[in-house]
């Protein structure tokens, strides 16, 4: 059987990794020599069908063809009305533009081991949602992948530090990717990972920072005289890749000069590192906001972390270590590369689940393999009519509890001889209807009895974090009807077997 990879399936940026014979994970490089790959594609005019190209070549397209370009596709996965039109006419879903990436992905670890890869680990923010989650395992399908199973980013990079440094205690993972946030506690205890809370932002990361940037150049620009630069695509997908190196030159150096060339006039900007750290203050203090939220939820303090790890590219930012350093009263951890750590978890947890599903031995932590308890990132919750007659949301499992896990609601029905009930499966906290997800739903058959007669809706988390409902009628006290709910949202089964040969075609490098 061949290896087993894992996947850091980032927003602007990916890594591949594998566990070697020595039980130590090793990054590996691209078919370019780079240890990782933009999560960039072009889809360049060919006039006839598209040969899509993944990478460092379609990054520094942007700016010469930015219609024929996609990035940040990971904020899209799941969004059922984002589409991309290529120059050649064909349309692509956000899974269908994983999948490209994921393949190009394949394809170079396949290079690098001189083997055919089919099972992967791939990892996902911990924020995610089931859609979410449910969409990545299907691009990787696409992809020709068969997804062991999603891991939470930060999860995966506390797995590869715990197994790097051999280090026990609780460990509070701060993860600032390209176009994601998320924050984590948990304890490490002689190769068992036990996470206690975890809370983030799928919406919130580097491409944040890089907008505010961009924006100021606007300002700039505008009041240099240089009217409409808004709606110039080739010139804004400029600005945007001058944004985000402006950005890491700030990693390193207190100014920097941005040079604009537009309606023919060369321009300069320039920008201190204290003003974009003034322009930004505001998305920072949102993930402190959240990271003490998790603190809170776990019931620990800052004098309970030992470790405390920055992962993501955009904790590069001088700021971002700063400000952790001075809420904890503790040094961020240096040994650990904020690029690579997630992926190397990721091959981590692949070889573990490669060798569960095959009954091998795996000998990788003190002896022993890495035992890893995550807990749910979202509530699920069912609507019901309160004491009121309103519909509520009713939480049936909390946000933060272990997984695996159960749990249940007791109803009654509404009227006489009711025959059917209507199961809505929510994502959220709220008991507001109005501030919940309903992410799938399903009409159970149900005998015909008194208004009033109890019935539990009863739900099961699994390791992944997807979802199957139960519904039991307690007046028989027998199971009456099952699903695994319908996600909507996502790709079905037809739709991602065509999707898999549509890709699959394709001239991918």
């Amino acid at each position: 059987m061949g290896k087993a990879i894992g996947i850091d399936l980032g927003t602007t940026y990916c890594a591949v990794a594998v566990l070697q014979a020595d039980g130590k994970p090793v990054i590996l490089p691209n078919s370019e020599g780079s240890n990782i790959t933009p999560s960039v594609v072009l889809f360049p005019e060919t006039g006839s069908g598209d040969e899509p190209l993944v990478g460092e070549m379609a990054k520094h397209s942007a700016a010469t063809a930015p219609l024929d370009v996609v990035q940040f596709v990971k904020r899209q996965i799941g969004d059922p009305s984002w589409k991309f039109e290529s120059t050649n006419g064909e349309s692509y879903s956000p899974e269908e533009i994983s999948a490209v990436i994921l393949k190009r992905l394949k394809s170079d670890a396949e290079l690098a081991l001189g083997e055919t890869v089919t099972d992967a680990v791939i990892t996902v923010p911990a924020y995610f949602d089931d859609t979410r989650r449910t969409a990545t395992k299907q691009a990787g399908k696409i992809a020709g992948l068969n997804v062991l199973r999603v891991l939470n980013e930060p999860t995966a990079a506390a797995l590869s530090y715990g197994l790097d440094v051999s280090a026990n205690g609780t460990v509070l993972v701060y993860d600032l990717g390209g176009g994601t946030f998320d924050v984590t506690v948990m304890k490490i205890n002689n190769g068992e990972f036990d996470v206690l809370g975890t809370d983030g932002n799928r919406n919130l990361g580097g491409f944040d920072f890089d907008n505010r940037i961009a924006e100021y150049i606007y300002e700039q620009l505008e009041n240099e005289g240089c009217a409409n630069a808004t709606d110039d695509s080739a010139l804004s997908a400029e600005i945007r890749e001058k944004s985000e190196l402006a950005k890491r030159s700030l990693t390193t150096v207190a100014q920097t000069t941005i040079l604009i060339s537009a309606g023919g006039k060369q321009y300069r900007v320039k920008l201190e590192r204290s003003k974009f750290e003034e322009m930004t203050k505001d998305l920072l203090q949102t993930t402190q906001e959240l990271t003490e939220i998790v603190l809170e939820e776990a019931h620990i303090t800052w004098n309970d972390i030992d470790h405390l790890l920055l992962v993501g590219g955009s904790t590069r930012m001088p700021m971002v270590r700063q400000m952790m350093e001075r809420i904890s009263g503790k040094q961020a951890s240096r040994d650990i590369n904020a690029d690579e750590a997630v992926a190397l978890g990721a091959a981590i947890q692949a070889a573990i689940t490669n060798a569960e599903s095959t009954g091998q031995e795996l000998d990788i932590y003190n002896g022993e393999a890495p035992v890893i308890s995550d807990v749910t990132s979202q509530a699920l919750g069912v609507i019901l009519l309160d004491d009121r007659g309103q519909d509520t949301n009713f939480v049936v499992i909390p946000r933060n509890e272990k997984i695996p896990t159960k749990g249940s609601q007791e109803a009654r029905t509404v009227s006489e001889n009711q025959a059917i009930v209507n199961v809505q499966v929510t994502q959220g906290d709220d008991s507001d209807i109005n501030y919940v997800t309903v992410i799938g739903s399903k009409e159970l058959p149900l005998p015909p009895y008194p208004k009033g007669s109890p019935i539990r809706i009863s739900y099961n988390y699994d390791i992944d974090q997807t979802v199957f409902v139960e519904l039991f009628d307690l007046t028989a006290n027998k199971m009456v009807g099952t699903f695994e709910i319908d996600r909507s949202q996502n790709l079905n089964d037809e739709q991602v077997s065509t999707a898999a040969k549509k890709i699959n075609s394709l001239p991918i490098s």
